[in-house]
């Protein structure tokens, strides 16, 4: 296996693990929770990172990590569950796949990738596969809902960017940089979860469970391995391994909760994965780090730190 491909596979597993969350959240957590198990997701796992790496930014990387944080968790989260709650999970979905186009926007903007015709025809399939695998008939729409949803993935997409543009800071791996951003992100969401929501619900030994989870592999991990492929790869052929969410979230639906998968549902989730595939045979690659590849298993070593997601359509609660 090529050394893209393998970046690309690892990548690739962040939005397969987000396409989980629909499953956990209806089957261990608590319901009408959105925003708390946003702060579960993102503060303890940020916290974790912390302790781990023991690394905290310096200088202008204060308020980098701030930014950041607040554009992929902290802002995104919110949007994203408001969008959810004013919206059917499939036009929700559907609002979110434009994720891609506002990426190949700002990354022309700001990266200087140009965007080519197959980049932007590949954004435009995926965003129609994914309709065809959540989108129902006769939909409702929500102007608010659709504002909100266009303004995550907006929030997200500038995250990816900006997340490109700046990298990390020298001797700074990309497990501290996962956890700077988890922390603020969480840090942002914290009081409006409380303002919102109230005070925590009591918890069972099973939301337990799914907020351990939630945190620490749908969140740590694949966040940790979501910034790294960003690292690594350009900014449109990242974006466009989204699709692979709401894939993974119909497959579980399918599977686990008996949900219908039909004929026009396994053809949106052909020509998504398609469009996938093809967002990854690019010839535009993005320069190589000056960091050496990381392994998952490690801590820090002489101040050098060596290596140890919404779907949209799955965060209605």
């Amino acid at each position: 296996m090529s050394r893209k491909a393998a970046v690309v596979a690892l990548t690739a597993l962040a939005p397969i693990s987000w396409g989980s969350t629909y499953f956990v959240t209806t089957e261990f957590l608590p319901p009408d929770r959105p925003l708390f198990t946003g702060l579960m997701r993102a503060l303890p796992a940020g916290l974790l990172l912390l302790a781990l790496t023991r690394k905290l930014p310096q200088g202008a990387w204060w308020w980098k990590a701030a930014v950041l944080g607040a554009l992929n968790i902290g802002a995104f989260f919110p949007l994203l569950f408001l969008a959810a709650y004013r919206l059917p999970g499939g036009v929700a979905a559907v609002v979110g796949s434009v994720g891609p186009l506002f990426v190949v926007g700002l990354a022309a903007l700001f990266l200087g990738e140009k965007p080519t015709v197959k980049t932007l025809l590949t954004a435009v399939a995926a965003a129609f596969g994914v309709s065809l695998v959540v989108l129902k008939a006769g939909a409702g729409f929500d102007l608010v809902g659709v504002f909100a949803g266009l303004l995550s993935s907006l929030s997200m997409s500038a995250g990816i960017v900006f997340t490109k543009r700046w990298g990390r800071p020298e001797g700074v791996g990309a497990l501290a940089l996962t956890g700077w951003q988890l922390t603020a992100g969480g840090l942002v969401i914290l009081p409006i979860a409380f303002l919102i929501e109230g005070a925590p619900p009591a918890l069972t030994g099973t939301n337990l469970a799914g907020y351990a989870y939630l945190a620490f592999g749908n969140t740590a991990i694949s966040y940790f391995l979501w910034f790294r492929g960003i690292e690594r790869l350009s900014a449109s052929s990242a974006t466009l391994l989204g699709p692979l969410s709401p894939i993974t979230a119909a497959v579980i639906g399918w599977v686990a909760l008996g949900q219908a998968l039909g004929p026009v549902q396994v053809l949106g989730m052909t020509i998504a994965f398609g469009a996938t595939l093809a967002g990854q045979l690019s010839p535009r690659t993005a320069k190589a780090p000056a960091a050496p590849m990381e392994s998952f298993s490690s801590t820090e070593k002489n101040g050098q730190e060596v290596s140890m997601d919404l779907d949209v359509s799955a965060v209605r609660r």
